[in-house]
């Protein structure tokens, strides 16, 4: 297994007091010793993690545009988008569960070799295409906040990446912990906002149940929420914070690990899918009017200034660093994950921030930085479908899962969703070509 993941997914090597406590209370939860939060709470943590991904500033510079743009009618996207992340990410954390192998592990059991290594490439591409958004937006942040340059933003968000990653080191409860809390932070922060800027909750009620594209930029930005909210890395990153967390005895064990994951999922991702909607009905309650079409970060935080006072822009700030360090970590926990399964190797986790960081610095000190993560999204978006469609395959594959196939209704409702992201990405190739 990948040093860094030796704690928090195979569960090698010492484990600290609270991590061991926390082992200690899952199996006091799978024996029936435990009851209803109490029983949950020994499982929280890999569905959290994952949670960020769907917070990233990625999230933050879509949203942004949806809302300045289009107000509340592209919220029916965050939803659905929500809905098949929550799909998935249970996916993959039973596969994890039930084989005790991660999906880059599995694809390259199941798969011939020449698509394992196309899906390495494009899942790389996607780790720094998602790194880019993450960094960027940390940085901005914190260059905003405290006045200090854009290169600094950047090596103060990479300093602190490393301090966290270095948690790991404790066992996984601790790094848990801290990317909780700064899970935290963020929906706070928005709760706040909310409060500052009430939306019109009757048309974002509409909205959030209505499709609607109105025109070709629609269908763009519809495909960078997808590929903001419904991440490449965490489907991967997911199998393998659950493969040999808990390991289960017996398949008793196994169903109970799986309903504890499942509630988890459906928490922490609807707690991520309120986040990302209250972004929108931000954006439409301090921008549509004020400043309609705003796509940029910096703008934005300008804006809020004189139109919400500067605390709001401060919480706003507060919540992007939030957002940019703590998805920074999990995708270089995602890119570890990623490299070792695919390919069977790992390199030393300075190595694998630099080649995901470098990128992000060379963009950010070269581009504009708003529209590079834009973009990056959709390049997500791109690359989604193969994580997709190896979790459906595998997950209806009984020589892998056993008695614990996916059943009919789940597969062609993963299929759907799957076919759905596809015609959203041919769409927009259709639009792009002259």
């Amino acid at each position: 297994m990948v040093p860094l993941l030796k704690n928090s997914v195979a569960g090698i090597g010492l484990f600290s007091g609270a991590t061991q406590q926390v082992e200690l209370a899952a199996r006091d939860a799978l024996d029936g010793r435990r009851k209803g939060l109490r029983a949950l709470l020994p499982f929280a943590g890999p569905a959290v993690m994952a949670s960020v991904g769907y917070m990233d500033p990625g999230n933050f510079a879509t949203n942004i545009q949806a809302g300045s743009t289009y107000g509340y009618q592209l919220l029916w996207v965050v939803l659905l988008a929500n809905l098949v992340a929550m799909l998935f990410q249970s996916m993959s954390a039973k596969i994890g569960i039930v084989t005790r192998r991660n999906l880059a592990e599995l694809c390259r059991e199941q798969f011939p070799r020449g698509v394992v290594i196309g899906m390495w490439i494009a899942s790389e591409i996607a780790a720094i295409a998602t790194d880019i958004a993450e960094f960027i937006g940390g940085a901005l942040g914190i260059s905003l906040l405290f006045h200090v340059s854009l290169l600094c933003g950047l090596s103060i968000t990479a300093v602190l990446t490393f301090a966290i990653l270095r948690l790991d080191k404790s066992g996984f409860r601790p790094l848990e912990i801290v990317i909780g809390t700064l899970v935290g932070v963020i929906g706070l922060s928005y709760l706040y906002e909310l409060f500052v800027a009430p939306p019109d909750w009757q048309a974002a009620l509409y909205h959030t149940v209505v499709p609607q594209l109105h025109d070709r930029s629609a269908v763009t930005l519809a495909v960078g929420i997808i590929g903001a909210t419904i991440m490449p890395h965490t489907l991967y990153l997911h199998s393998g914070l659950t493969q040999n967390r808990t390991p289960a005895r017996n398949d008793g064990e196994r169903r109970g690990l799986l309903r504890f994951s499942n509630q988890e999922v459906v928490l922490a991702l609807g707690f991520a899918g309120l986040v990302n909607m209250a972004m929108v009905m931000m954006s439409t309650s301090a921008f549509g009017k004020s400043a309609p079409g705003i796509a940029d970060i910096g703008v934005a935080y300008h804006t809020l200034i004189p139109a919400l006072g500067i605390g709001a822009a401060g919480v706003f700030l507060i919540s992007l660093m939030a957002s940019g360090i703590s998805s920074s970590v999990v995708g270089t926990m995602a890119g570890q994950v990623i490299m070792q399964g695919f390919v069977g190797f790992s390199i030393p986790i300075w190595a694998r921030r630099l080649i995901t960081m470098v990128p992000a610095f060379a963009v950010a000190l070269s581009c504009n930085t708003m529209s590079a993560m834009i973009l990056s999204q959709v390049v997500l978006s791109f690359v989604l479908p193969l994580p997709m469609i190896a979790l459906v395959v595998l997950s209806s594959r009984k020589s892998v899962m056993g008695n614990f196939v996916a059943g009919k209704r789940t597969t062609l409702v993963a299929v759907a969703a799957t076919v759905l992201i596809v015609l959203l990405n041919v769409v927009l190739i259709v639009q792009m070509l002259p």
